[in-house]
């Protein structure tokens, strides 16, 4: 295992139930955008590819035939069990495994999907040929994540390996649809929407190493008003608010 792999298992380990809690990452309008974005029926087969506590792989297995999650960390797969159990879901499945070599054979699923994953892969292109491999000819390809203006994500991108040591880079605005551009993939689907987010909750359900947490609250003072980090930093009262921008890209895979 590489020593990015044990920091990503080493954070969502102590994440696993914060971050299945966080508003940000359960409200219900930003799931049924995705689901609508993928055109999903109760003939789809799905593949939740990282998918963390199941939020989303919960969410399409309501209205798809059958869903499948895979993630690195054990203890955000028993965090997908037990969603799936407070919600009465049977058709799921879960696997631990590496992203980047998926265990499942070429064709195997209708729709193959990552949601706020993809800034912690190293090689999102590998991963994004993985997720194509797997999916049919025909079938959709879902990313839904954090997309930065060009000039803003090298400032994003400090702040938030301060916040989670995990991270690795978000992609750009650019960058993002070159990359499905580059997979061959058609009938390209874009949406964008924000995620609301209060700093000290993210510090809350985050695990910086010793005094990063600090580092974070002043860089963050800093930017309001200013916006180096392009998350419209600003204040409430006593609580510093901002907004992550998200890109959902969907394309489909090209038919034998």
């Amino acid at each position: 295992m590489t020593a990015h792999q044990e920091s990503i298992i080493d954070q969502f380990t102590r994440q696993a139930i914060p971050f299945s809690k966080l508003y940000a990452h359960t409200n219900q309008e930003s799931l049924y955008l995705l689901i609508e974005m993928a055109s999903v029926s109760d003939k789809d087969t799905v593949l939740d590819v990282a998918c963390g506590p199941g939020i989303v792989a919960c969410a399409f297995a309501a209205v798809s035939s059958r869903v499948t999650g895979i993630d690195l960390t054990p203890a955000m797969i028993a965090q997908a069990q037990i969603l799936a159990q407070q919600k009465n879901l049977t058709n799921l499945s879960w696997q631990e495994g590496h992203i980047e070599m998926l265990p499942f054979a070429d064709d195997s699923f209708s729709i193959v999907l990552s949601r706020y994953a993809f800034h912690h892969f190293l090689r999102p292109d590998v991963v994004l040929s993985e997720m194509v491999r797997v999916c049919r000819p025909g079938g959709r390809i879902l990313i839904a994540d954090v997309a930065m203006p060009p000039d803003k994500v090298n400032a994003y991108d400090r702040i938030e390996k301060l916040r989670d040591p995990s991270h690795t880079r978000a992609l750009t605005l650019e960058e993002l649809p070159q990359l499905v551009a580059d997979a061959n993939l058609q009938n390209i689907k874009l949406a964008f929407y924000k995620v609301e987010l209060e700093l000290e909750q993210q510090l809350a359900a985050s695990f910086p190493n010793p005094g990063d947490d600090n580092k974070v609250r002043q860089i963050f003072r800093e930017d309001i008003g200013v916006d180096n980090l392009g998350v419209g930093a600003h204040e409430r009262g006593n609580e510093i608010h901002y907004a992550v921008p998200i890109a959902v890209i969907v394309g489909e895979k090209a038919k034998l």
